[in-house]
């Protein structure tokens, strides 16, 4: 079994619970996903079976999308709903245009410091293994982008306003960081309250399937319908097909000279081989191109 599940993650549940629960119900060894939702963030998550697990690390780099909420108030150690108050106010009175103005100002390259409660490592240790045994956590500042940052509604007639957003961004964004610095920049404290991952990299929400789902699809034979090419998740990569002849040799690991079909092919793009009937059989990086040939060599060939 080869391919890529787009899996709707419910909330109360780690990244790794859910590559589990599919290990087990698909009894396979090979599967794992490509980037980390915390247990309280719902959504897109994209999940490598069988060879597909060797394209992941191409799909760690795609963007991702996100439908947030943030409360003004109160700011918490983790910088979302699960942890301990940290800072707090009576009163909140901003306006919607002061909101809104402070959220614009948080488009385009900026910068963040992960929160201390972080998959990021430190000398080797998870960040957050770190801050819950109570030691200092010093993370390094790092640039992010965020494409763009839509507000949907702002609910103001409450103890703690809400507002309700969209945003796409980079990987490595923490929104829930983006969250408290916009209260940081409001002057008001702020915590990220709710999120769901709408996208990452070409995969939607709207394509995503609950685990209950494929449950009932393994159960009914039909996991097939559910998988999708390993292509789907590298869409950004050129398609070149292959002869019988040319197949061998990919299999072997050689390098070849292709027609150069597209004048933006530069050196170092990466190009996905397949077979007539749509097999990925390889990755193969432009080593050299000229007006009429292009030089590739493997950077991955799948077993067939």
């Amino acid at each position: 079994m080869n391919g890529i599940l787009v899996i709707n993650k419910p909330k109360g549940m780690t990244s790794q619970q859910v590559v589990g629960r599919l290990r087990r119900l698909l009894c396979i060894k090979k599967i794992g996903h490509t980037g980390t939702l915390d247990p309280d963030v719902d959504g897109v998550l994209p999940i490598c079976i069988g060879h597909a697990t060797r394209i992941a690390e191409y799909m760690l780099d795609q963007d991702k999308a996100y439908r947030g909420e943030l409360t003004f108030g109160f700011a918490t150690d983790t910088q979302d709903a699960s942890g301990q108050v940290i800072e707090s106010v009576d009163s909140v009175s901003l306006t919607e245009e002061q909101i809104r103005s402070v959220f614009n100002r948080f488009q385009g390259v900026i910068e963040q410091i992960p929160p201390a409660y972080s998959a990021v490592k430190v000398d080797g240790k998870r960040a957050y293994d770190l801050a819950r045994q109570g030691k200092q956590v010093d993370l390094p500042v790092r640039q992010v982008t965020i494409y763009s940052i839509h507000i949907e509604s702002i609910t103001l007639n409450l103890p703690y306003p809400k507002v309700c957003f969209e945003v796409e961004c980079s990987k490595g964004t923490y929104i829930r960081t983006l969250c408290h610095d916009i209260g940081k920049m409001a002057g008001v404290p702020a915590h990220m309250s709710a999120l769901t991952r709408i996208r990452s990299g070409p995969f939607r929400i709207e394509s995503a399937h609950t685990l209950e789902t494929i449950e009932e699809a393994v159960q009914a034979g039909e996991i097939d319908k559910y998988l999708l090419s390993p292509t789907a998740a590298i869409s950004h990569f050129p398609i070149v097909r292959i002869t019988g002849e040319q197949l061998n040799r990919v299999c072997n690991g050689r390098p070849m000279a292709i027609p150069m079909q597209n004048r933006r092919w530069q050196t170092g793009d990466r190009i996905c081989l397949e077979t007539e009937d749509n097999r990925l059989v390889a990755i193969y990086r432009i080593e050299r191109t000229n007006r009429d040939v292009c030089n590739i060599k493997p950077e991955k060939v799948f077993k067939q």
